[in-house]
């Protein structure tokens, strides 16, 4: 019940950010357990090119394979990375172990989950900094790149972190991006995409590959919140990391939630 009026609560214009820059300070400041740096609901890929990780990224394997499939679509070897709503700061750190950019940037509204990632991710040529996704700290054509995963449903202005995303890329650059919407909005989600001053290369239905990934790894997120969590809060937390049963999981399930990924790039210079 509490993670059902959690999520109605959540699109409320005007409240999300509070919100969720609330919920995350609590997520950063009272969960400090290293083996917890990834949030998003992971991606199942079963295809024939099985992604090699190193045994200490194995229990993550499914949130990193959601990267791994928006991220890696483009070569970012030698490039320069901006990661939007960076979390617990897992993500970034695989883009900058694997993908072999030249840096990474993450930023977060949550200055403890800048904290806990600046401790927890110690990896050369990456670093994480406070900043709010509609108004980013950066100057124009700072990035060759900028990925965004299962984050931007919590912004309340959509459209001007894209022209946020827009503005920090070079001409040419790619907006690497994930993320769900209810099943009624996905019509103006893709509106807005499209009307964003940046082209769509791609656009992926992956709301199956989540809903097999959430089974996978079910089991695990459930230990974590039994160890983790007071035991008053571990109801909104079954619905938050999408348990099966919970509100989100059955909405994937029958699709009244679609989980998408695209790759979008910016006009290049004239």
């Amino acid at each position: 019940m509490l993670g059902k009026v959690f999520i109605k609560m959540c699109r409320v214009p005007g409240f999300k950010k509070a919100l969720w820059r609330s919920w995350y300070e609590y997520l950063a400041a009272s969960q400090r357990a290293p083996e917890w740096t990834f949030m998003n609901y992971g991606f199942a890929d079963d295809g024939p090119k099985v992604l090699a990780l190193q045994p200490s990224d194995e229990p993550n394997r499914v949130h990193i394979q959601l990267y791994y499939h928006v991220a890696g679509a483009v070569d970012l070897k030698g490039k320069s990375i901006l990661e939007i709503g960076s979390g617990r700061g897992g993500g970034a750190s695989f883009i900058n172990r694997y993908l072999h950019p030249a840096r990474v940037v993450g930023v977060d509204l949550s200055k403890n989950a800048v904290a806990f990632s600046n401790a927890t991710h110690q990896v050369v040529g990456l670093e994480f900094r406070i900043g709010d996704a509609e108004r980013l700290p950066f100057n124009e054509g700072a990035f060759d790149a900028v990925v965004n995963i299962e984050s931007s449903h919590c912004y309340p202005a959509f459209e001007s972190f894209l022209g946020e995303v827009r503005r920090v890329l070079v001409p040419g650059g790619h907006f690497l991006y994930a993320d769900f919407r209810g099943r009624a909005e996905v019509e103006t989600w893709r509106s807005q995409l499209k009307t964003s001053g940046m082209t769509i290369l791609r656009e992926t239905d992956i709301t199956a590959n989540i809903v097999a990934a959430l089974e996978r790894d079910n089991d695990r997120k459930l230990d974590l919140i039994q160890r983790l969590i007071p035991r008053v809060l571990q109801p909104s937390f079954l619905d938050f990391a999408a348990v099966r049963g919970s509100a989100v999981f059955d909405g994937f399930c029958i699709r009244d939630l679609v989980y998408k990924s695209f790759v979008l790039e910016k006009a290049g210079a004239n």
